[in-house]
């Protein structure tokens, strides 16, 4: 018989989510945007900066950290200084204070003298955040998207693609329940349903709304 304890043990140990690339980035309505990306990546971009927007969840971190990192795979190791001088990526715009966009504004200037790459991203769009009017200007120039959040319906098709990957047999009921009561951002679905698939091979029963409610219960308890 499996305890309580040995399940509180499996949600401590479950493992971090995998990290951040344009492959494992749902694109939902964003495809123009993860195309765009890709050609920065590639050196194929008809620009070379990029302005990401769109609320909390949206994916703006995952990309800004998926082309951060493939930029620097993508690079020879003694190079590293040159490029990461020349391929900057800006999360969070909204929060810089004005010596912080004084500083971005410089930089732009330098990446576009020095044909740079910058990609940039904030809660809203670049003349709507009360940023300095040159930066804004500059923000604005270059390729701008609105990222759209996954609608419940991509959100359970993540899921259960998720689940075909780890073998999992994923009732539409749990996938339900989960779009229902849990945090709706992908992160914690991906998360929940990984632990979901853990205990049900520990235990050597399927998955059922019952094991997600017990094991949710668990989680909070912890």
């Amino acid at each position: 018989m499996h305890s309580n304890k040995a399940m509180k043990q499996l949600l401590l140990d479950i493992k971090p989510a995998a990290p951040p690339t344009l492959l494992n980035f749902i694109e939902g309505q964003n495809a123009e945007a993860l195309a765009s990306l890709n050609a920065v990546l590639n050196q194929q971009a008809q620009s070379n900066f990029i302005y990401l927007w769109g609320e909390t969840g949206s994916g703006k971190s995952h990309l800004l950290q998926a082309c951060k990192a493939l930029n620097l795979t993508n690079q020879n190791q003694a190079d590293q200084n040159l490029i990461s001088s020349n391929f900057i990526v800006m999360d969070d715009v909204h929060l810089l204070d004005n010596d912080a966009q004084i500083g971005l504004f410089n930089t732009y200037n330098q990446l576009k003298e020095n044909d740079g790459t910058l990609i940039a991203a904030g809660l809203h769009a670049p003349t709507q955040m009360h940023l300095r009017g040159d930066l804004a200007t500059r923000l604005a120039w270059g390729l701008v998207y609105q990222l759209q959040p996954l609608n419940d319906a991509e959100k359970a098709l993540a899921l259960q693609n998720h689940a075909a990957e780890r073998g999992i047999r994923l009732p539409s009921e749990v996938v339900e329940y989960c779009l229902r009561y849990l945090r709706r951002d992908l992160s914690t679905l991906m998360a929940t349903l990984d632990a979901l698939d853990e205990w049900s091979l520990t235990t050597k029963k399927p998955v059922t709304v019952p094991m997600l409610r017990h094991l949710l219960q668990l989680n909070l308890e912890i």
